[in-house]
């Protein structure tokens, strides 16, 4: 965590997600959802960063396949940001209805 941004911003945002689901109390099986979620993007994030890590350690010349390998790993980390997020609409429109 010391040495990626990216992962620095993402276990930042699932703090403020705690805070903020601290604060609304939805039912638990949106607790259930929203971990569920944000587990995902960290694990995506784990794996984008070791991929990185191994591809530029078994070949640091810039090459197609590593590229495409690295690209896909970050392709994952966006599936599962937008699924989160998804997760996160839903809950807010959830919100919105009850009140």
């Amino acid at each position: 965590m010391r040495a990626e941004n990216s992962i620095k911003i993402q276990a930042s945002v699932f703090v403020l997600v705690v805070v903020a689901m601290w604060v609304v109390r939805p039912e638990p099986v949106w607790w259930g959802l929203v971990l569920l979620a944000s587990a995902g993007v960290l694990t995506a994030e784990l794996l984008n960063t070791a991929v990185e890590h191994l591809a530029d350690h078994l070949h640091p010349e810039v090459h197609p396949s590593i590229r495409t390998v690295k690209d896909c790993a970050a392709a994952a980390v966006l599936v599962a940001v937008l699924g989160a997020i998804a997760v996160g609409g839903a809950l807010a429109a959830h919100l919105l209805i009850r009140k």
